[in-house]
């Protein structure tokens, strides 16, 4: 007859039954540790219960080596200092315990929970103990004999209780490393998210700023000529279209980055150096003429610092278009090599609003976003009057070799 199995939630919940109980019926070190004067004391008495008639002080004799033994754990070296005592009281009067097992194990405990110093001075006591009892009551001709196992006793328990005492050390050492480990893994994830919203916020803000200003400069436009130039205000407003397309697929390109399954992710990847003269034609479209002077191979680029590029020349023109006079005009010279790529844009219009700006707080948005990007591959942007004449300038040279992580 075979018996089946008990089901796998019920050997699950017997098996936290039994957990819960072991937890509930622990006993504490303290009383563990009566536990254990009580197991010692019981063949401990047997040798001595013929002579308790004659000798009843025996049993203090008896108590004064083992009850110390409870509190062993709390205070190692006072608990071993009074069963020496105790020891050394028995060896006074000329009697011969089993109950000397107690010695054994204070120095155990001893050598488990103190130093190295305190555990060799109570293996000393111990030794000096040793020779007096082995002098005073070993058989003629063992004297030696009794004091070498003695020691090697002594010294057995020593040695076990070091080893405790050290691999408890190294347990608390990787409990207390994993700790930290634990404490740094959230550190840098933490920090890791800090920068990942510094990075949306400094796209956020270079997308819509930009697209924004664009479409405020053609509606702006648009109001001015739409009763001297219907034609004009036509293709201003096709432009205003235009603009809100491209940033909402500005917007589907981020998400993409963010979210591995958008489909527009794979169908518009981010802008880099190509897109330039685009975005060149939708500057001059909003108001703010604009030359684009490009040279060397951008191919060696890589993706991340293309993109860098692009969102440094497009905050540039972005401010300009916001900040400057109607008549002036910009300038983007990107220069690529297979080390670095060197990006300047320069306007002849005023620098209101802007020189405050450059030496702002570094909060991820503007020009001090625009030096966060720039220090990933250790740049220095660069943003201020032209010296003379007017006007500002923004330039920044990107090592191809110093990114960190290829993410701007």
């Amino acid at each position: 007859m075979t018996v089946a199995a008990p089901p796998v939630r019920s050997r699950a919940a017997l098996t936290g039954g039994l957990r819960l109980l072991r937890e509930r019926t622990r006993l504490s070190p303290t009383a563990v540790d009566a536990l254990l004067v009580a197991v010692v004391s019981v063949p401990t008495c047997v040798f001595i219960r013929d002579d308790l008639s004659d000798h009843p002080w025996f049993l203090a004799l008896q108590a004064g080596l083992l009850v110390p033994l409870v509190w062993r754990r709390r205070a190692p070296l006072a608990v071993f200092a009074a069963v020496a005592a105790a020891a050394f009281a028995q060896w006074l009067a000329d009697v011969q315990l089993a109950a000397d097992v107690a010695l054994l194990i204070a120095l155990y405990t001893v050598a488990a929970y103190c130093d190295r110093r305190r555990t060799l001075l109570a293996a000393a006591v111990l030794e000096a103990g040793i020779v007096l009892n082995s002098l005073s009551w070993a058989p003629e001709g063992r004297v030696v004999g009794d004091i070498v196992s003695l020691t090697a006793m002594a010294v057995a328990a020593a040695v076990i209780g070091t080893n405790v005492r050290t691999r408890r050390a190294h347990l608390a050492s990787v409990e207390d490393r994993a700790v930290r480990l634990e404490r740094e893994r959230d550190q840098r994830a933490r920090l890791a998210v800090a920068d990942e919203r510094a990075r949306i916020a400094r796209e956020m803000h270079d997308i819509v700023s930009h697209n924004l200003s664009v479409m405020v400069a053609l509606a702006d436009g648009a109001v001015f000529a739409q009763f001297r130039s219907p034609d004009t205000t036509t293709a201003a407003m096709r432009q205003i279209s235009g603009t809100g397309r491209q940033a909402l697929t500005d917007m589907r390109r981020f998400l993409g980055v963010l979210r591995a399954e958008e489909p527009d992710a794979l169908r518009h990847p981010m802008p880099g150096i190509a897109q330039l003269e685009s975005l060149a034609d939708q500057v001059r479209a909003a108001g703010l003429p604009t030359r684009l002077d490009q040279t060397g191979d951008p191919t060696p680029v890589s993706a991340a610092a293309q993109l860098t590029v692009y969102r440094l020349v497009q905050e540039a023109l972005t401010n300009a278009l916001k900040h400057t006079p109607v008549g002036t005009r910009a300038e983007v010279r990107v220069r690529c090599s297979a080390e670095a790529v060197a990006v300047e844009v320069t306007d002849d219009g005023a620098d209101a609003g802007r020189t405050a700006q450059a030496g702002g707080s570094p909060s991820g948005h503007g020009i001090p976003g625009m030096r966060e990007r720039a220090a990933a591959y250790g740049a220095t942007l660069e943003a201020g009057p032209l010296p003379h004449g007017g006007g500002w300038r923004v330039s920044a040279r990107l090592g191809l070799g110093t990114a960190g992580d290829g993410t701007a």
